[in-house]
Formats: structure tokens, C-alpha cells, sequence
């Protein structure tokens, strides 16, 4: 412990700081290098991460009565050794240890297979415990371990172990860490907090995570965990987001009339949520800080209206404006629907891909230089190098989770710090909101334009799929288009399931000559991607056979029919984006799942889909059935990997935690406050990688 001289308004503050458990765990005993190795593939690698490493179970080790024991419960039974054990070898390093335990007035067979070390500790007519799995009908127990007859730790934690170190291994170095580092764990939780959710004390909690005396201790202590990772992960995502509010940005002074003039001529009034969601982003332009916000809506929401208006605001106030996209045909969709939308108002756009032609960038980048060009769409070739701009001063990023970190803070490397808008049409529950984005603003628009009319889903069983064949014929014959996904490319033999390539060679015969089908899949170079997505805009061919590379694409008005196969293999919220490929006009259109679930969560999964087009509904519900990281993905929704804490069963107290983060982090001067030394001191010590993503 020791004094630290910080300066805070002009003015030197002392602090005391306290050191957190930093030593490497290679001080522990016994720790050598290869064992350091070993535990570093378990995320541990010093004395904190070690102490923090919870067990995911317990075992009951307290002796029961045979009376109160259940068929197959693991349980220690407690008496005197019968007769002497016998051994018995078969196979190669195979063997069968068998005594006869004399527990009161029965006698209790007892086998422990592959174990026979054991024999040496049991001897006739002396008391012996031990942990097995219990057969009611026989009788009978199957050991697991002999335990000492003197243990006093009723509850054995059972922790998370791989090829490199045994649980036995982890349990002891455990036990050598606490007895030597336990006067030095230091609460971190302010002591105002843990006392309003009566929560444990750090020493205890942690020391009642590893040698719990009995269930409700063990269940106090990991309430009290779980609250402490939520909390501190929030108070990472708190001060990020309060750091990104202090970089000096740029206060984008647009011109409200002519904004008001584009909003009027639009040939649709806004939903209210449009309109509210276009105030908010407006209010952050006009802040001279740099804004970072979410805007997340629907399939067909309207989300690139609101962007076109807010990016015209940037351009009213002397700015340049970026839009990107995650594909060229996106971009080049988007490109076109803006000039349109600004045919007649002072905005220079112009497209600019991998695509883009030597001679047509040479033309390009100096009039971006030069500020001739007020508005740029593009993919990643954005913010390649020798791309500069006069005035950057608000960047659109479409369908955000596709583009890593790393090349969104290129793109805002461009210009002065410009505002960064990222767009979602993946709805987000409350959730994944809260973890995954909380150092950015969120704008929702939860309403669809008027006149849109909801997609009709059905569920049918493969052998119902020559009659959805039929529907789609009638569906073509009308002059309508169709979308046909498979989660296959070539015919697998460790699944059985539909493949693209099978399903389009048989649709090109049958629909022949009549009928044209293609083909798309994510073997295929991005340029013959996007040929294909324009041929198919173009009406070149009617039917397109794909697998969910065309979960995020082009609106195409004439698809009126979304087939999938096997539609029990994709997550709730895949089915849904594909879904949102059709229904992109006023025309009624149509979703037709193909599945025979083969569980429960399968048949849940197309009756959700069946009965709500609610993207918010179906994300929560695919939450719940799935997980929080395969929903989006670990990569693309930033989801932290939480030891003990469940974000979807502990929604209430992550949304506490998230409260008192920002209730704490407020208050310029909370790292100085005597009861958060704790923490300020412990956030100092954490690098944001132990808790940021991507």
C-alpha cells in the first residue's frame, strides 16, 4: 500500500492504492513453466484470474443414510471395509477393484474400475468413505474417489479443466493461493452497494465460491460473483463510453429548414419512430463531442431513410458525409437509391469499391480531397490508404457486426474524429443491447412504415414440399420472383441435410424452359456474387438457389417467396433476416419453412416463427432458446464470455449492475471518493481486453 499523487481540476489529490493480486501464478508452488503454460489455456495466469476461477459445481461429500439416497445420485457413503479388496486385471491398463462396505446392519458392494493404486488404502475392519454413483436396484456403489475420514470440507468444488492440468491440480493451487494471498484481496464492490443488495464481502465471496461449508453458502457467494463480474464489466463499458464523450468532436451546425424541406418531400410521411429516432441522432450532430450511436430497427423499418437525412444534415453544415457497406452490391444499391433521393439538392455522391476502376478512382479521390464531393459510399475501400477527406464529419456503417473494430476506427481516423452512426437490421434484445453495446447511444425504431404488409410464414414437413413447389410455380407464373436456401453447398456425409448445389440442378429441370434459376453460394468471389444478385434484380432469372450468403442483400421488389430447407438447423434470428429478403414492396409475400425437428427446441423454433414477424420478439425468444453467443455469433455480437453470471436468467441484476455503474461513473471526481478506492484502483489494473470484444 502506498500513496499515489493524482491531479484532479488543478488540484493534487492523495490516494491510497492498493496493489491488486498482479504476481504470476508462477510464485505459487510447483508452478513451473510448462504448468504456467498449462493454466494460461485456462485463462489463468496470475494470482486474481486464479482466485476468480469458480468452480461450476459442487459435490456433496456429507455421508447419507442408504434410506435417503435416489437410484444413480453421486453421494458418500461413510463405513468399515467387510473384507479384504480384490483385484482384477483385464485388457490393456484395465482393471476392477471390488470390497464389500459394512454400512450399519447392510453391506454394500462397492467398484472402482481403472483405479487400482486403491487397494492400498483399504484394509479390512477400518472406517472408509467413499464418493460413487449409487445403484438403487443392485445395491451397489460405483467409486469415483476414496476420501480421508477426517475431511471437515463437506462440499467439494468441482471446476472447469482440460487435457493440460487436472481438476485435482487446480483445486490445490487454489487452495495454496487463498492461503497465501487472502489478506490481500481488497473489496471492489463500493461498500454502500454491497450493502443495499446485501452482498458478501470480496474475501468471503471468494472464499465461499472455493470451500463453501453449505449449499445456501455456496449460493450467497455466487450471487454476490455474479453481481461483481456484471458490475465490473459494466464499469469497463462506463468509462468507455465516458472517454469516447470527451474526445473533441465536431459540433455539425446543419441547416433545420433545409432538413425540414427534404423530410417534406419525401412521397411517405415518417413513423413517429423515425421521427424520433432522426431527433436524436440531430441533437448528438449539434454536440461538439463525438458521437458513437447505435440505430437498430427491423427488416423494412426504415432505418436508410433516417441515415440519407441525417447525412444530408452533415452536408447542410459544411461536412462530408460517409456511408459503408458490407458488400459492393449493397453500396452500389445504396448509392443508387441516394441519388435519386438528392436529384434535385447540392449533393455530390460517388461510389467507391474494390471494384472501381484505376481511372475512375484517379478522378475520384481529388474531388474528395478537395471537399468537391460531399457524400461517398462505399465498402472497406473507404479508409484505404490514399483515400483522404476535406471535412469528414459523419460516418454511416451498415450492417455494423460485419466489420471488425478495427475497421471502424479506421474510418474515423479519416477525419477529425468524426460521428460514427452504426446500423443494425438485426434486432437486439434488451439483453445483448445492454452487454454487448453499452458504451454506445441506441437509437431503436420499433414501428414499421405504413402500408407494409406482414410476411405470411408457414411451417411445413418434407414430405409436404411438392406442394410448396407448386405454390412457388403459381407465385412465377404471377411475374413474382423466389428465394430458395439451403444450409448446404455439396452433399455432406456427416449431415443429412438439403444441399444448394443438388436443390438447384433439380429446380433447373424442373422449372425448364419456362423459368430460369440461379445459383449462390459463399464459395463464389465477391465480383460473381454480385453478378449473380444483379441478374437476379434484373429478372434474369426467377428463382434463386442460395445458402444464407443472402441473409444481408440488395431488395429485390419481385421476390414474393422465401423457401427454406432445413430450416431447424438456423438460429431464430438468421431465419428472420432471411425472411426479410422478400416482402421488400407492397406486394403480400411469403415464407415457407421446410423442417422435421428432430427435439423440442427445434418445434419451438418454427412456431415462433410462425406466429410473430417481430424481429425484438423473435431475437429475445432465440436468446432464450439458444444462448446469448450463438445468436449473433461471439465474433459479430461482442457477447463477453461470463464466468458465472447468465445475462439472459440474470437480466434484473445485470440491469442493476448497468445502474450503478453509471450512477458511479457520473461523478467526475467517483475515482477519488474514498469508498470507490477499491474499485478506481482495480479498473486501473485491468487491461479493457479482459472485458471488450473484437
Amino acid at each position: 500500500m502506498w500513496l499515489h499523487r493524482i491531479n484532479l481540476n488543478g488540484k493534487d489529490v492523495r490516494r491510497c492504492v492498493v496493489m491488486p493480486l498482479t504476481d504470476s501464478v508462477s510464485t505459487l508452488p510447483g508452478v513451473g513453466p510448462k504448468r504456467v503454460e498449462a493454466l494460461a489455456s485456462l485463462g489463468i495466469t496470475d494470482i486474481e484470474s486464479l482466485l476468480t476461477y469458480f468452480p461450476f459445481r459442487y459435490e456433496d461429500l456429507r455421508a447419507k443414510a442408504l434410506t435417503e439416497i435416489a437410484d444413480q445420485e453421486q453421494v458418500t457413503l461413510k463405513g468399515i471395509v467387510a473384507a479384504p479388496p480384490t483385484l482384477s486385471r483385464f485388457g490393456r491398463k484395465k482393471s476392477r477393484l471390488n470390497f464389500r462396505l459394512l454400512i450399519d446392519q447392510d453391506v454394500v458392494p462397492v467398484t472402482f474400475f481403472n483405479q487400482p493404486w486403491l487397494k492400498n488404502q483399504i484394509e479390512v475392519e477400518a472406517p472408509i468413505m467413499v464418493y460413487g454413483r449409487f445403484d438403487a436396484a443392485k445395491k451397489q456403489l460405483n467409486g469415483m474417489k476414496i476420501l480421508s475420514s477426517g475431511r471437515d470440507d463437506p462440499m467439494a468444488s468441482v471446476y472447469p479443466a482440460n487435457a493440460g492440468i487436472r481438476q485435482k491440480t487446480i483445486q490445490q493451487l487454489v487452495v495454496a493461493a487463498w492461503e497465501q494471498y487472502h489478506d490481500d484481496i481488497v473489496n471492489v464492490v463500493p461498500a454502500s452497494i454491497q450493502q443495499h443488495y446485501r452482498l458478501l464481502d470480496r474475501a468471503k465471496m471468494v472464499h465461499d465460491m472455493h470451500f463453501p461449508k453449505t449449499t445456501p453458502d455456496a449460493q450467497a457467494a455466487r450471487r454476490s460473483a455474479k453481481f461483481e463480474e456484471f458490475f465490473l464489466f459494466q464499469m469497463q463499458l462506463q468509462l468507455l463510453k465516458r472517454h469516447d464523450q470527451t474526445q473533441v468532436g465536431q459540433a455539425l451546425p446543419y441547416d433545420n429548414a433545409a432538413l425540414q424541406a427534404l423530410i417534406a418531400s419525401l412521397p411517405y410521411e415518417l413513423t413517429n419512430a423515425q421521427k424520433r429516432v432522426v431527433n436524436e441522432i440531430c441533437a448528438d450532430l449539434k454536440r461538439p463531442i463525438h458521437m458513437n450511436r447505435l440505430l437498430q430497427g427491423d427488416v423494412g423499418s426504415g432505418k436508410t431513410v433516417v441515415s440519407a437525412i441525417v447525412m444530408y444534415a452533415a452536408i447542410t453544415a459544411g461536412y462530408q458525409a460517409a456511408l459503408m457497406a458490407p458488400t459492393e452490391i449493397l453500396a452500389e444499391q445504396h448509392a443508387n437509391n441516394l441519388q435519386q433521393l438528392f436529384a434535385d439538392l447540392p449533393v455530390n455522391i460517388v461510389l467507391l469499391t474494390g471494384s472501381t476502376k484505376p481511372a475512375a478512382r484517379k478522378e475520384i479521390l481529388p474531388r474528395l480531397a478537395s471537399g468537391e464531393v460531399n457524400l461517398i459510399v462505399g465498402t472497406h475501400a473507404l479508409f484505404q490508404e490514399g483515400v483522404d477527406y476535406h471535412r469528414l464529419g459523419l460516418v454511416v456503417v451498415d450492417e455494423q457486426h460485419r466489420f471488425g473494430v478495427a475497421q471502424r476506427q479506421a474510418l474515423r481516423q479519416k477525419g477529425a474524429n468524426p460521428d460514427v452512426l452504426a446500423m443494425t437490421a438485426t434486432p437486439i434484445p434488451r439483453t445483448l443491447a445492454i452487454t454487448s453495446y453499452g458504451e454506445m447511444d441506441i437509437s431503436i425504431i420499433d414501428e414499421l412504415p405504413a402500408g407494409r404488409k406482414p410476411i405470411t410464414t408457414r411451417w411445413i414437413k418434407n414430405a409436404q414440399i411438392d406442394a410448396a413447389i407448386q405454390f412457388v410455380m403459381r407465385e412465377l407464373a404471377a411475374g413474382h420472383q423466389a428465394y430458395v436456401v439451403t444450409p448446404l453447398i455439396e452433399e455432406s456425409e456427416a449431415v443429412d441435410m438439403k444441399n444448394a448445389q443438388a436443390i438447384y440442378e433439380r429446380f433447373s429441370q424442373y422449372f425448364a424452359p419456362q423459368y430460369q434459376v440461379g445459383l449462390l453460394h459463399g464459395r463464389m468471389k465477391n465480383d460473381e456474387k454480385d453478378a449473380i444478385m444483379s441478374d437476379f434484380k434484373a429478372k434474369k432469372f426467377q428463382v434463386m438457389v442460395a445458402t444464407t450468403v443472402i441473409e444481408v442483400g440488395v431488395d429485390v421488389k419481385d421476390a414474393t417467396v422465401m423457401l427454406i430447407y432445413d430450416a431447424d438447423h438456423f438460429g431464430l434470428a438468421q431465419l428472420h433476416q432471411l425472411r426479410g429478403r422478400v416482402g421488400r414492396s407492397d406486394q403480400q409475400s411469403y415464407c415457407i419453412l421446410v423442417a422435421d425437428p428432430k427435439n423440442k427446441t427445434g418445434v419451438a423454433r418454427m412456431k415462433v416463427m410462425t406466429e410473430t414477424n417481430d424481429g425484438f420478439v423473435i431475437s429475445q425468444k432465440d436468446l432464450e432458446l439458444r444462448g446469448s453467443g450463438d445468436v449473433l455469433g461471439k465474433k459479430q455480437s461482442g457477447m463477453p464470455d461470463f464466468k458465472v453470471g447468465d445475462p439472459v436468467a440474470d437480466i434484473t441484476m445485470l440491469s442493476v449492475a448497468q445502474q450503478e455503474a453509471k450512477r458511479i461513473t457520473d461523478a467526475a471526481d467517483w475515482s477519488i471518493q474514498p469508498e470507490n478506492l477499491g474499485l478506481a484502483n482495480y479498473m486501473e489494473h485491468q487491461e479493457a481486453s479482459t472485458y471488450m470484444y473484437d
